[in-house]
C-alpha cells in the first residue's frame, strides 16, 4: 500500500475515533425505560398472555410499552378482523395511565419478522397493496382516540432483510403508509426504526417524525457462533444521529437487548446454562449503561417475555433487579 493512502487511512480512523469520543459523552442518567411485548411471543414461550402483561404493568410497573398490531393475528381470515386481544392489552395499558407505540404494518416486530396471513400470501401484489392498507385502516380507525396510543411505529425495520421474506419495500411504498396513517391521524407522531447494527439508517433516520434503533450486544451466527458488540461503543449510534441531522430527542432505542441469543432460539428449562451465555444480570446492567451513554431519550427493552419465563423457573435475579430500576 503506498504510503499516501496508508496515511489517509490513519487519519479518517482518527478523525472517526474522535467524533465517537466526542458524541459519547452525552450520558443520560434519566433515560425513561419502557419494554416492548409480544404477545405472540409469550404464548410460544408457553405463558398467559394476561398473566405476563400485568406482571410487566403491575410488579415491574413498566409505563411505557411497545405493543405489535400483528395482522396475521387481527385478520385470520380475509375481511374479518378480531381485535379482542389488542382491545385487552391497550384497554389495561390506559387503566394505569402507560401509553403505547403501537406497531403495524407487513413488518413487525418478532421472529419470523413478516407477519402476514396465511391467505395474502397468494395474493397478486396489487391486490397484497390492496389488503395490506386496508389492514393499516382498520388498526389506525380504531386506535387512533385510544388514551394509551402514543406513537405509531410504521413497519420494523422495513429495508433490512432479516427473517422470512416481506413483498419488496421501497420508499414510496413506506411514505405511501405513513401518508395514510398521517391522514387517518394526524395528532400522534410517527417512528420509523432501523438496526443499529447493520444499517448506515440513511434511509429510514428522516423518514417518519421519530427513530428508533435496536442495540444487540451479543448474538450468534452459525459462522461465528457468539459475537459481542462490546467494541462498538454508544457514540456509534450518536454520531449517526448527529450526522443525518436528528435530534437526540427524537431518537430512542426501541429494542435493547434484554434476553439471551440462543443458536436454536430454542428457550427450554435444560438449557438455560446456554441462554446466561448472551444474556444475564450482569450482561443486562452493562446495556443499559450503553443505553444511557447513547444519550438519547428512551430504551425500550427486549425480552419481557424470558424475564417472565425465567421468574416461573425459578431465575429471580433479573425480575428483582427491574425491581429496583428507576422506570421513569
Amino acid at each position: 500500500m503506498p504510503m499516501k493512502n496508508f496515511f489517509i487511512i490513519i487519519f479518517i480512523i482518527f478523525l472517526i475515533s474522535i467524533n465517537v469520543w466526542y458524541f459519547s459523552k452525552g450520558k443520560n442518567d434519566e433515560m425513561v425505560w419502557g419494554v416492548t411485548f409480544s404477545a405472540m411471543h409469550a404464548r410460544d414461550l408457553g405463558l398467559d398472555v394476561g398473566v405476563v402483561f400485568t406482571t410487566i404493568l403491575d410488579e415491574w410497573k413498566f409505563r411505557h410499552l411497545r405493543l405489535i398490531a400483528q395482522w396475521d393475528e387481527l385478520e385470520k381470515e380475509k375481511g374479518k378482523f378480531d381485535f379482542s386481544q389488542m382491545d385487552y392489552l391497550m384497554n389495561e395499558a390506559a387503566k394505569r395511565q402507560a401509553k403505547v407505540i403501537l406497531a403495524i404494518g407487513q413488518k413487525t416486530p418478532r421472529w419470523p419478522e413478516c407477519n402476514i396471513p396465511d391467505w395474502s400470501k397468494e395474493l397478486s401484489d396489487a391486490d397484497y397493496d390492496i389488503a395490506l392498507q386496508n389492514y393499516l385502516k382498520m388498526v389506525v380507525s380504531r386506535y387512533a382516540h385510544h388514551s394509551a396510543l402514543e406513537i405509531w411505529q410504521v413497519e420494523n425495520e422495513p429495508f433490512l432483510g432479516f427473517g422470512e421474506k416481506c413483498r419488496a419495500m421501497t420508499t414510496d411504498k413506506l411514505q405511501t403508509e405513513i401518508l395514510l396513517v398521517k391522514n387517518l391521524d394526524n395528532i400522534h407522531p410517527i417512528l420509523i426504526t432501523d438496526s443499529g447494527e447493520l444499517s448506515t439508517w440513511r434511509k429510514t433516520l428522516k423518514a417518519g417524525d421519530l427513530f428508533g434503533t435496536t442495540a444487540y450486544r451479543v448474538v450468534w451466527n452459525k459462522y461465528f457462533g457468539y459475537f459481542k458488540y462490546d467494541w462498538l461503543p454508544a457514540g456509534y449510534y450518536t454520531l449517526r444521529a448527529n450526522l443525518f441531522g436528528k435530534d437526540l430527542s427524537q431518537v430512542q432505542i426501541v429494542e435493547l437487548q434484554a434476553e439471551p441469543w440462543v443458536p436454536d432460539q430454542r428457550i427450554a428449562e435444560d438449557n438455560i446454562a446456554e441462554q446466561f451465555k448472551s444474556m444475564d444480570l450482569d450482561r443486562l446492567k452493562s446495556n443499559i449503561e450503553f443505553a444511557r451513554n447513547t444519550g438519547f431519550g428512551r430504551s425500550y427493552f427486549w425480552g419481557a417475555e424470558w424475564w417472565y419465563w425465567l421468574k416461573i423457573h425459578n431465575q429471580n435475579e433479573i425480575s428483582n433487579f427491574l425491581k429496583t430500576l428507576p422506570i421513569d
